[in-house]
């Protein structure tokens, strides 16, 4: 996957383990990735694995909008997610 990639999927799976934890829910959870192929489609490089990772945790994606944005860094995608609990 990456080291940067790891490093997210172990953030977010941390995060989903302190929610959890606390009693939680619904885990709303924000995702953001450089975006280098925006005109075409194709896989986000570790979004896949980052919400897995969450979901391995016992949570399942609900809801998820998009956008993009342009800096001078280069292109980003945010995606806002809400997972919930599973019963």
């Amino acid at each position: 996957m990456g080291f940067i990639n790891d490093a997210k999927a172990s953030k977010a799976t941390e995060e989903a383990r302190k929610a959890y934890a606390n009693g939680r829910t619904v885990l709303a959870y924000k995702f953001i990735e450089a975006n280098s192929s925006s005109k075409t489609t194709a896989p986000m490089s570790g979004i896949g694995e980052q919400i897995e990772a969450v979901e391995a945790e016992g949570w399942y994606l609900d809801k998820m909008a998009a956008s993009e944005s342009k800096t001078l860094g280069g292109e980003r995608v945010h995606l806002a997610c809400i997972f919930r609990r599973r019963p």
